[in-house]
């Protein structure tokens, strides 16, 4: 029994060394996001999570302040263009990713709130999105976790194939930019492939994202006069931190050094924070979101994906 029970904290020991050591060297600056992503996937899918509930919220700390830390490095004015251009396309392109996304939960026979919640986090933002909406809706653990698992596996994926496929079709640095923020869930994955594909892509797709984020607080308050709901809804309030931080590096040229410092340091939490998200996606919750959540969920991205980047290359979405 004794030798049982050390055998089980050896595991647990070596798990959790595992884990940090992951963690780590994510936040060290020596690997990239993609491959960041998929060492947490690996993790993830290999052993059981000795940290999920911290991890779950480190990793919700960490991309807020990395958001802000990459606003450090934005130029207020490209910031402003590209936030003005891309509220109107958000605006857009959230009310086509609702009307088409409830379509197919009807079509699949998606059960309870979990189309509605996959349906929200692939129009606005993901996860945060998610976490906004589900109170609101009263939708139960078991309907919160297929939405975030069919999300997040959705945004492992965007993150290594969209570089490859901006790359292939020779999008310039602010297509790539655009389509990543119009057709990525969550925001951490928006920031890590754009900053793969360059630094004009890296202040679009951020700036055009969080303006999309921008639209979870009308959609909750609209949900909670749908469902009379009394519950409260959410600010994203680090988007007003990185347009100050942005404010901070356009107007006050003495700041240049630390601003400098500030937004490796957002790039390296970013990496750090995929790590986080990739571990979260366990083979208990590939089996828990079954396929007909997971068929709407890759269905939606797909043609939202493929509509916006349509009318991206023909010029009719530009900034």
């Amino acid at each position: 029994m004794h030798l049982d029970n050390g055998g089980e904290s050896l595991k647990s020991l070596i798990v959790k060394t595992l884990f940090f050591a992951g963690l780590i060297i994510s936040a060290s600056g020596y690997i990239s996001p993609p491959i960041a992503l998929t060492a947490g996937i690996i993790f993830g899918l290999s052993v059981a999570h000795p940290l999920p509930a911290d991890s779950r919220d480190l990793s919700r700390f960490l991309l807020q302040a990395s958001v802000v830390a990459l606003g450090f490095g934005m130029d207020l004015h490209e910031v402003i263009k590209a936030g003005r251009s891309g509220f109107v396309y958000t605006a857009l392109g959230i009310c086509f990713a609702l009307i088409a996304g409830l379509a197919l939960g009807k079509l699949l026979r998606v059960h309870g709130n979990s189309s509605f919640l996959i349906t929200t986090g692939t129009a606005i933002c993901g996860g945060s999105a998610i976490a906004a909406v589900a109170p609101i809706i009263q939708a139960d653990e078991q309907e919160v976790a297929v939405a975030l698992g069919t999300v997040f596996i959705l945004n492992s994926v965007a993150l290594l194939i969209f570089p490859l496929i901006g790359g292939a079709l020779r999008l310039t640095q602010q297509q790539f930019g655009l389509w990543a923020a119009l057709a990525i869930h969550d925001t951490s994955s928006v920031v890590g492939a754009a900053s793969k594909y360059g630094a004009d892509a890296l202040i679009v797709g951020t700036t055009v994202k969080l303006a999309r984020a921008l639209w979870i607080v009308p959609l909750a308050l609209i949900t909670a006069a749908v469902k009379r709901s009394n519950s409260r809804v959410k600010l994203p309030w680090f988007i007003l931190f990185f347009c100050l931080a942005a404010v901070i590096n356009t107007y006050v040229p003495q700041s240049a050094y630390l601003s400098k410092i500030f937004f490796t340091l957002g790039r390296y939490g970013l990496t750090a924070t995929l790590f986080l998200i990739g571990t979260s996606i366990s083979r208990s919750a590939l089996k828990e979101v079954g396929w007909r959540p997971l068929a709407q969920g890759i269905a939606l991205w797909i043609v939202v994906a493929l509509t916006s980047l349509y009318f991206i290359r023909v010029g009719i979405i530009s900034l």
